[in-house]
């Protein structure tokens, strides 16, 4: 197993042989939580300052669990009740948290950039912090995309997850795709593992520069339904490919669904949305929400994900989340436990 990465900042760049290193080591710390005694010395006298500036349950609580469960200490920074209100700069709090005696920083911030520039004055200023990003604007996401991959992998060899378990896999991404950093992070770690990736979304939600994202922009056109909606707007399924890598866009579902082995669903990012994107979320519901019917178009065994959290009855239906013969939600909050231990482990100076 490799590990030479100090920020874990994007997965743009990341390597087969990275993924496979973070799932590794998250399926023996997935090992340790199942013991009476959930904790390991592996972090002890280390500190872990939680920078979230931007509100977040989910992600926030598995981080502090995850640095806990490592023996680790912990510190946890609010923006609504830190010295940004009296003006001091994102900078001078983290330094500020540095001169703590922090290891490393978990930051989460509405503005993409942010951990990366965090991350440039540790480095400027010669220190061995760790940075990682929990999420930054419309940026990324690493740490969910990796426990989303963990959940998939576990799924398929619960005793050796790894990345080769996805080559030839089609996985759909529905929802709200361009204000979503994780379908972003999503988008790297699933092309990298030679899954073909399909997106799905309204064309306000699914530009088609995406195709850009892993190769150059193919031939596509697009078709006016007979009712002349947006809604009704169709991409017919133009190829984006550098070597191993494969992504589809769609402006409808059902080829998006066709044969899908696994189905993840995203939030209506509707704190950020500037604009009237969508005529109502009753109609996103109707034409992109994910059903019983809709599964019908999928192979019989599809599993279905959403990061969280959810809005039952518009990016999936109430039923359909809570059945534990389709839906992964919950194993994807277990997940991110172990992962993200695997991640401050690796972080922190662990050996693979």
């Amino acid at each position: 197993m490799i590990w030479n990465r100090h920020h874990i900042l994007s997965l743009e760049d990341f390597t087969p042989e990275e993924y496979n290193t973070v799932l590794q080591t998250a399926a023996s710390f997935r090992e340790v939580l199942t013991r009476r005694t959930k904790k390991v010395p592996t972090l002890q006298g280390q500190v872990v300052t939680n920078l979230f500036f931007e509100s977040s349950t989910r992600t926030r609580s598995s981080f502090e669990l995850a640095a806990k469960r490592l023996s680790a200490d912990t510190l946890n920074f609010t923006a609504s009740t830190s010295s940004l209100t009296k003006g001091e700069t994102i900078l001078d709090t983290a330094k500020t948290y540095l001169a703590m005696g922090t290891d490393m920083m978990v930051i989460r911030h509405r503005e993409a950039g942010v951990p990366q520039a965090i991350a440039a004055e540790m480095d400027r200023l010669g220190v061995r912090v760790g940075v990682l990003n929990a999420g930054d604007g419309q940026h990324e996401h690493p740490s969910q995309a990796l426990l989303d991959l963990f959940t998939i992998c576990t799924l398929l060899d619960p005793d050796r997850p790894r990345l080769e378990l996805l080559q030839g896999k089609k996985i759909a991404i529905v929802g709200d795709i361009l204000h979503s950093r994780v379908a972003r992070s999503n988008i790297w770690s699933l092309t990298a593992s030679g899954a073909e990736v399909h997106l799905a979304a309204p064309p306000t939600l699914l530009p088609q520069l995406f195709g850009e994202f892993v190769g150059e922009q193919g031939a596509g056109s697009r078709e006016q339904g007979a009712e002349g909606a947006t809604t009704n707007y169709q991409l017919p399924i133009p190829n984006y490919q550098l070597p191993n890598r494969k992504l589809f866009l769609h402006w409808q579902i059902e080829p998006a669904l066709q044969d899908a082995d696994f189905v993840m669903t995203l939030r209506l990012q509707r704190e950020r949305m500037m604009q009237h994107l969508l005529p109502s979320i009753r109609e996103y519901h109707q034409l992109f929400g994910i059903t019983r019917d809709r599964l019908q178009f999928c192979k019989p065994d599809v599993k279905v994900l959403h990061p969280g959290p959810v809005n039952r009855g518009v990016e999936i239906s109430s039923d359909l989340m809570d059945d534990p013969q389709f839906s992964l939600i919950s194993q994807q909050v277990t997940s991110g436990v172990a992962v993200r231990m695997a991640l401050l482990y690796l972080m922190g100076g662990g050996k693979v």
